[in-house]
């Protein structure tokens, strides 16, 4: 199992909008064959704070993810231009 952590801070402005599309986006990738979890939240003190949790059954199912078109499409596409920064960190299951 691997777990993928994101935080991205949203540019001002555009805090609702990212939230929208990434809502609209998590059914399709909970429907991924190799995603067993994908949680999207938010800080509720600071709007702009997104925290993505995700867990895969395997590194390539993640790599698989990231190939997918509604990734490509809607996280490349149209989220990461509305983001100041994004951090990622994957971290594989103890035991």
């Amino acid at each position: 199992m691997v777990a993928l952590v994101a935080r991205y801070l949203v540019l001002a402005g555009m805090e609702d909008e990212v939230a929208a599309e990434l809502r609209d986006f998590a059914p399709f990738a909970r429907a991924e064959p190799g995603c067993s979890q994908y949680v999207v939240h938010r800080d509720p003190a600071e709007p702009r704070r997104i925290l993505l949790y995700e867990q895969y059954l395997d590194q390539g199912a993640l790599e698989a993810h990231r190939e997918t078109p509604h990734f490509k499409s809607v996280i490349e596409g149209r989220i990461l231009p509305k983001l100041e920064r994004r951090e990622r960190e994957i971290y594989n299951v103890v035991g």
